[in-house]
């Protein structure tokens, strides 16, 4: 759901991704509104993704996590609905667990797109990884749309605005 988001961004902003095998990442760099960012999909798993995401931020040289935003699935949102949040617990998901473990610090923006319980608790994983299709492949589409918007709003409102805009669509 992230990297959907993502890609979204990038195509509206006229970017392309590219491929950056020292990131273990795709990336685009460029500008959303008057802010220069650096838009990135791992090419890690999700479980290795803080590989990529702490390269990343080296790279950078970002020193203030409040700037960096990451956009995943939430197993405890209802399908399609979108939250934003800065720092806190990572929630079981082990792509935050792995961001929070190479960056030592859970102190990022999170985005989170909801995809709903499974239907079982140790079903999570296939949750997440297998083809929704139907009316909830609508909701989660939606849901990866609002997301790209939270994106572009941080980056040129700031996440308080961002917040109150998204959270009442949501």
């Amino acid at each position: 759901m992230g990297a959907d988001a993502v890609r979204i961004v990038v195509e509206r902003n006229g970017q392309r991704l590219r491929p950056s095998g020292r990131d273990r990442a795709e990336v685009a760099e460029g500008r959303l509104g008057e802010v220069t960012s650096m838009l990135a999909v791992p090419t890690t798993f999700m479980n290795e993704s803080g590989e990529a995401i702490g390269r990343l931020v080296g790279r950078c040289r970002l020193d203030d996590l409040s700037h960096l935003v990451i956009v995943h699935d939430e197993l405890d949102l209802e399908p399609g609905r979108v939250k934003l949040k800065s720092g806190g617990g990572l929630a079981g998901h082990n792509g935050l667990k792995s961001i929070n473990a190479h960056l030592k610090s859970p102190e990022f923006v999170r985005i989170r797109i909801g995809v709903g319980k499974p239907p079982h608790p140790r079903a999570g994983a296939d949750h997440v990884t297998k083809p929704v299709k139907g009316p909830a492949r609508v909701e989660l589409d939606i849901g990866v749309q609002i997301a790209a918007d939270a994106i572009e709003l941080i980056a040129t409102q700031g996440l308080e605005a961002a917040m109150g805009e998204i959270h009442s669509r949501s």
